[in-house]
C-alpha cells in the first residue's frame, strides 16, 4: 500500500506524474507512453481530442478507458472565461457528470501565458457550478492563493512557458506558492527533461503535469519511463531532507579515528 499518496479532491493516487495526450503521432503511441509513465490522471484537450463529441471518429477513450484512468478534461485553446466554462460544461456532459477538470485560460497565442483575470473569473463560475477545478496559473503567489480561496482543488503554476522545455526558471516563486498553499501544488508547463521533474518534486511540489516533454522526445515511451522515475526520486529526496549546502566542509565523510599512524 502506498504510504505517500497524492490526494486531489478527496481521491488518492499512487502516481504523482500527470500526463497529457496531445502531440503524439497516433493513439497507439499515446497509450504506450501513458502506460510507461505510470500516470493515473490523464489530461485531455476537449477542443482538440475526440472523446465522444465526434460520433463515428476514433475516440481517445477507446485506448485510455475511464475505468482505468482518471480523465482530466482541460480547456487548452481557450482565451476567455466564457469559452473555458462552455468547454468544461460540454466535457461534463460527455463524461457522464465527471466534475474534476483542468482550467486554463490563455492570454497570448505566442507564449500561451495564462490570462489571470479571465482564469479567476472562470474558476469562480466553475466552482459555484460544482466543478472540482485544478487550475493552470502564473507563478505569482498572490494569484495562486486567490485561486485556492475561490475553492480550486489544486493550483498548477507554470515552471516556464508551455512547450518551451526550459525547466524551472523561478524556483523561489514556486517555493512561496508551495509554502503558502493548503491544496496540492503541481508544476504545469515548461518541464523539458527528467531532471526538471526531479527538481520540481525536490522543492516540495505535490506532482508534475507534462505533455510536450514526453510526446516530443525522440523516444516518447522511454522518456515517459524516465519521467516516472524522476518524479519518484524527487519526491523521495524531498521527504528524506537533503543535507545543508556548504561552500566547503572540513569534516571528512569517513572517520579518521584508528587510522594507521594516528
Amino acid at each position: 500500500m502506498n504510504q505517500d499518496p497524492l490526494v486531489i479532491a478527496g481521491k488518492t493516487y499512487r502516481s504523482r506524474l500527470l500526463v497529457g495526450t496531445g502531440k503524439y503521432k497516433d493513439f497507439a503511441e499515446t497509450r504506450a507512453a501513458v502506460e510507461s509513465s505510470g500516470a493515473e490522471i490523464i489530461t485531455v484537450a476537449i477542443r482538440r481530442t475526440n472523446i465522444g463529441q465526434e460520433p463515428g471518429q476514433p475516440s481517445l477513450l477507446e485506448v485510455l478507458p475511464p475505468s482505468r484512468y482518471t480523465i482530466l478534461p482541460n480547456t487548452a485553446g481557450c482565451y476567455s472565461a466564457e469559452d473555458a466554462v462552455r468547454t468544461l460544461r460540454l466535457a461534463r456532459e460527455l463524461l457522464d457528470g465527471h466534475d474534476l477538470v483542468k482550467l486554463e485560460v490563455l492570454g497570448d497565442q505566442k507564449t500561451l501565458f495564462p490570462d489571470m483575470p479571465e482564469t479567476l473569473k472562470a474558476a469562480e463560475i466553475l466552482v459555484k457550478e460544482g466543478f472540482k477545478v485544478m487550475v493552470y496559473c502564473s507563478d505569482d503567489p498572490i494569484q495562486a492563493k486567490r485561486l485556492e480561496e475561490l475553492g480550486c482543488v489544486a493550483v498548477m503554476p507554470l515552471a516556464s512557458l508551455i512547450g518551451s522545455g526550459m525547466g524551472i526558471l523561478n524556483p523561489w516563486n514556486l517555493q512561496l506558492i508551495i509554502d503558502n498553499a493548503k491544496v496540492p501544488v503541481l508544476v504545469d508547463a515548461g518541464v523539458g527533461t527528467a531532471s526538471d521533474a526531479a527538481i520540481a518534486m525536490e522543492l516540495g511540489c505535490d506532482g508534475v503535469l507534462m505533455n510536450t516533454a514526453i510526446a516530443q522526445a525522440k523516444n516518447p515511451v522511454l522518456m515517459a519511463s524516465a519521467m516516472k522515475k524522476a518524479v519518484e526520486a524527487g519526491r523521495e529526496a524531498y521527504l528524506a531532507g537533503r543535507m545543508p549546502k556548504k561552500f566547503y566542509s572540513a569534516s571528512p565523510s569517513s572517520p579518521t579515528g584508528g587510522m594507521i599512524g594516528r
